[in-house]
Formats: structure tokens, sequence, C-alpha cells
């Protein structure tokens, strides 16, 4: 799969336990493990106690959404924890996972672009972020507004470089906060949080939307590790709590929905995603998420069902849907590329639930002709990742393998179009602090570039997002 978005994934064997579980099938089982609840209302009072009662422990409370994570050894805890006529949903816990790229080693890396010159405050790589300069008209919305540091976006991801020169101005530290249980700080030690962060406000050699904008860490992921949905919405509400101005969630996964193998009502990852972006709207932040990068329609059915088919050999009859991208309220961002105007990057989601599009980046025109002749056709040799997306990379960690350069790398995904996007709505309400998330969202789609079909259509919602158009009322 494509870098840049992180997606749910499930091994053979979990796809297993959850068709086992779903249908009522409980095990004696002696393995701990953790579970998702969703409450009906407001945590009762008791609600620890009732969960001891079922045989778990209270690992992770979020009150203001309903939502618990327990853990259990006891393979009847489930079927217990349905039975409280409290509780709205309850399932075993999913980790979401970052996807990375085969390793490219016949992809001939990037070799050609100058190593950084830290001391050299005249280089810059501005002729390499083709799609920065796309969305901001070529930097000049920089003279319009560049953001400021009363804005913040928090970035839900693996973390920042706090101390990387492009971002060093700009990130807080302070104001970070990880959720991976075992870790203290949100320091990044996967890369994914800080390219994604240097689209949004870098200000040095590369450029971000708004060069001014505060960025805040909200840490999800470990160097390789999952995130359970748990820490997610714990992040969703801290942020909100925290009175940041924009979410921008580069991440996102598979749920089905009711109907599927006899379960009753949405997921519990369905409610608290909903209550979790719904909490966050109500206290004024606009939410900017990827649509995914598994080439689908959201929305589809007969997609849908095709995917849990194709992925897991799952036989899912009812909906499902890729969360947070199909959650109400949130801006959902599809992917475009540098060489047309007519078609998605290849990758891309699409459907209905699309509001705008934002460059994301692809591996050039010959990888995209061959890839949709045949999708499962082997082409890593056709790539060329100057096709992708320029941003900021841990100045710690190795080069990624798609060039030689520290500090910075060429990726491509919607994790890469979707803060684009958020760095627009930031910019937004920079400029405009009286605006609602949805007198955001509105600017976004009204000042978008229209892409594709005339009008709203399912690849590029209401066009690419232009933030010089919207600040300068185009």
């Amino acid at each position: 799969m494509k870098k840049g978005f992180v997606a749910l994934t499930m091994s053979a064997a979990l796809a297993a336990t959850l068709l086992a579980g779903v249908q009522g099938v409980q095990a004696e089982e002696s393995t701990e493990k953790n579970y998702l609840l969703a409450f009906k209302g407001d945590l009762p009072a008791d609600y620890q106690e009732q969960i001891l009662a079922a045989g778990g422990v209270v690992t992770r409370a979020i009150p203001e959404v309903g939502i618990v994570e327990a853990t259990s050894a006891n393979g009847s805890f489930l079927t217990a924890i349905r039975a409280n006529t409290n509780v709205s949903a309850a399932e075993e816990e999913l980790e979401i996972f970052l996807e990375n790229d085969p390793n490219p080693a016949d992809g001939k890396p990037i070799t050609s672009i100058p190593q950084p010159n830290w001391e050299d405050p005249t280089q810059n790589y501005y002729d390499y972020q083709w799609d920065v300069k796309r969305v901001t008209n070529d930097f000049k919305s920089f003279d319009l507004h560049k953001g400021n540091h009363e804005t913040v976006v928090g970035v839900i991801d693996t973390g920042l470089d706090f101390n990387h020169p492009d971002l060093r101005a700009n990130a807080d530290l302070a104001g970070s906060k990880t959720f991976v249980p075992g870790t203290t700080d949100a320091w990044d030690f996967n890369g994914h949080g800080t390219h994604v962060a240097g689209s949004i406000a870098a200000n040095g050699k590369v450029m971000g939307i708004g060069p001014n904008l505060k960025v805040r860490a909200y840490r999800v992921f470990g160097a390789s590790g999952g995130a359970q949905q748990s820490w997610i919405t714990d992040a969703i509400v801290a942020a909100a709590n925290d009175g940041v101005e924009v979410i921008n969630m580069s991440l996102g996964g598979w749920r089905w929905m009711a109907h599927n193998y006899g379960e009753k009502g949405n997921s519990a990852a369905m409610v608290a995603y909903n209550r979790a972006i719904q909490y966050a709207i109500n206290k004024g932040v606009t939410v900017v998420v990827a649509a995914g990068n598994d080439s689908r329609e959201l929305g589809n059915l007969h997609d849908m069902q095709a995917y849990w088919k194709d992925t897991y050999g799952l036989d899912i009859q009812g909906p499902s849907r890729v969360v947070p991208a199909q959650i109400p309220g949130v801006i959902t961002v599809s992917s475009t590329n540098k060489w047309s105007s007519d078609s998605l990057a290849f990758y891309s989601n699409y459907g209905n639930p699309i509001d705008v599009a934002a460059p994301g980046g692809d591996n050039g025109p010959l990888y995209d002709s061959l890839y949709r002749q045949d999708p499962k056709g082997n082409y890593l040799n056709k790539r060329d990742f100057l096709y992708r997306t320029l941003s900021t990379w841990p100045t710690y960690l190795a080069p990624n393998v798609t060039s030689n350069l520290r500090g910075y790398a060429l990726l491509h995904g919607t994790s890469m179009a979707s803060p684009k996007v958020a760095g627009v709505a930031a910019v937004i309400k920079a400029a405009h602090p009286e605006y609602s998330p949805a007198q955001v969202a509105a600017a976004i789609r009204q000042t978008s570039v229209d892409l594709g079909k005339v009008g709203q259509d399912q690849l590029f919602g209401a066009g690419e997002a232009n933030i010089f158009n919207a600040l300068s009322g185009q």
C-alpha cells in the first residue's frame, strides 16, 4: 500500500477471531485483550465497578464522550459487558498501523537533490515544492496571511521533530502530548508526523501552507507499533480541550456497521469517532481528515464489500465505513497529483464524502498508466519519486528510502493531501478568528479550484483547496 495513510490492518488470525466473536462464539481464553466500550451517556458513577464485575479492568476513560478502554483475560468478558444495559457498544479493540511501501531498492531513490546545509540560510528546496506552491499560488498567499501562533493545528499522528530547523520556531513542544502507553513525550521516531507538520507550518528550506502557524503534536503512534482506537479518541478530546483551532488526522481504518454477522448498531469505534469529532466541532475545532489510499469509492456498498473480501476474505453483507473519512462534520480530503487536472492520484479514495482535494503526489504518469491497466502488477521500477511531495523529516532518523536526503523526505498519499487543507483551514481561521468550523469549511469549498467535471464531483469534491483564493476572496 501507499505511504501516507494510516490504515487498519488485520492478520488472518485476527480476522478469524473477529468473525467468531461477532457470531457469538466465545471460547474460554486466558490471553489478556483490550476492549473498547461505549456507554449510552455519561459514565455511571460506578462504571469501574460494573466493568470489574464483568471481568475487566479500566485502563483508560474519556468521560467527555462516555468511552472506556478496558482489559480482560476473561473469555466471556465481551458477552458480559454487552449485556450491561448502560453500554451501547463494545468490541475487542483494533489497532491501526502505518502502512509502508515495499522496500524500493529497485525504485531509484532520488540522489540529485543537494543535501541541506544548515549554515546556509539562502539554500532552499522551493523548486521541489510543486504541491505547496500550487495551493498558495506560488507562495503569493504569504503576502496576504501566513497564519500566527495564536492559531494552533493539532497533529494527531506519530509526533514531531521539535528541533527541526524548519519547524523549531512553530512547534509547540510544551503543549504536545503522547497517548501511547510506555512513552513520556511526543517526539517522532517514525517520520510520518513530522512530514505532515511540515506541510502545515514549515518555515525554512521548505515552506508550509501557513509558515507562521503553530503546530502541536498529539502522538498516538509509536516508532513502528499501532494505535488503539481509544488513544485516538483520547487525543481528539484532549486537543479540543486544549483549544486548538484545527485538527489534522492523516490516519484511518475500516469499520463495519450494523447488520453484519448479527451485530446490532454501530461498532464501538464508530461511536467513539462520532462522539469525539462532534465534541471537537462543538468546541469550535475544524477537523480535517485523509480520505484513504484504497482506491475505493467511499459509500459504495459493492466497493466496501469487495474490500473486506479481497483483504480479509470476509463476506460483509451490510455497510461499512472508512473512518474518520466518513464521519459527519469532518472535511474529507482526496489526493491530486502533479501532472493531471482530470484524474486523482491512483491510490486515493473518492466518492460522495469527498469535500475537497489537495496535492498528495504520486509516482508519475508512467506508473499511473500501468497501475490503472493492472492494479496488481509490479511496477516498482517505474516510479519517479520526484512526483511525490517534499516535506520535513526527523533530522535524527536515517533518510527515508525515497531519497538520500537528511531532514527531508518525498512521500505520497492522502496523508500528504490532508495537512494542506488543515493548513488552509488554519490560515483562514487566523484571518477570521470568528469563523465557526462550518464557515471555515464553506470558505475552503467556495474558493477551491474546480478540477475534473464542472462543479461538485466524486473525485475532487468542490475542487482543489487554494489558500490564496480564500484570502483574496476569489
